[in-house]
């Protein structure tokens, strides 16, 4: 089983991405702009293996860039992180 296939479980797995990224220093702006493109990565690239992820793909095929990168930054608030802008 994939961990794009259960959604707690992706959420968790990003959670624990964040907070290596945060104890390691990285800067807000860098994490945010990681989020960006793996976000833009996985639109482009993964078949979305459950609803919340058809819908998070639906999301940012509708946005702009500008809100491409609000959805990554309210990813990385939902997974555990407190990126802000």
């Amino acid at each position: 089983m994939s961990i794009l296939d259960n959604w707690q479980q992706w959420k968790d797995f990003l959670g624990e991405k964040v907070i290596t990224a945060q104890k390691t220093g990285m800067e807000k702006e860098k994490m945010s702009e990681v989020a960006f493109q793996i976000g833009d990565y996985l639109a482009k690239n993964v078949d979305p293996k459950n609803e919340q992820e058809r819908v998070l793909a639906d999301l940012w095929k509708a946005a702009d860039e500008n809100e491409q990168h609000v959805l990554a930054n309210l990813m990385i608030r939902l997974a555990g992180g407190s990126v802000s802008h």
